[in-house]
């Protein structure tokens, strides 16, 4: 399978794991994020410009089986980004702002998919995969955020640390 990675790799930065690996790890909590991110169609999505600063940019994102996705159209500027720092960060629209199932986010490494055949693989059935750009979201972070009686719930993931479950007064 061929994939571009990030051109500048982060320095110091955690490896970058598939979401199926993020899920047999914590399979529990890896649902608990899928569902938040599978709630609403549209997410906000934090890219590198050129000059170091941030973009923020709406964006849908899809899970197909095992892969988070997120796909682009050509020559966007999040799509650039993206292939020239691959470092993201993508935050779960709220929702109603009730906080349930709680506020996720996710953050990592974007990989874009430039194989015909494994970008075919991952998209619905007689989708062009030239038409758009696709990327595998790698993940070197999932931290989803709740309500618990009158105290912040916070659990945060990273590969080769796992899951910490903290409370903090809100």
């Amino acid at each position: 399978m061929n994939a571009t990675p990030a051109k500048t790799p982060p320095t110091g930065a955690a490896a970058a794991l598939p979401w199926r690996e993020f899920a047999a790890a914590e399979p529990g909590f890896a649902a608990e994020v899928r569902t938040a991110f599978g709630a609403a169609k549209h997410h906000v999505l934090a890219t590198l410009r050129a000059d170091g600063s941030p973009r923020v940019s709406g964006t849908e994102v899809d899970m197909r089986g095992d892969e988070l996705l997120l796909g682009s159209m050509l020559r966007a500027r999040k799509a650039l980004d993206l292939r020239r720092d691959g470092r993201f960060a993508l935050h779960a629209n709220p929702g109603d702002g009730s906080m349930d199932p709680g506020d996720a986010k996710v953050a990592g490494i974007a990989v874009e998919v430039t194989d015909p055949e494994a970008a075919r693989a991952l998209v619905d059935p007689g989708a062009d995969p030239g038409g758009f750009h696709l990327f595998r979201l790698l993940l070197t972070k999932a931290a989803l955020t709740s309500v618990a009686g009158d105290r912040l719930r916070i659990r945060h993931w990273h590969p080769g640390r796992g899951l910490v479950d903290e409370y903090r007064d809100s």
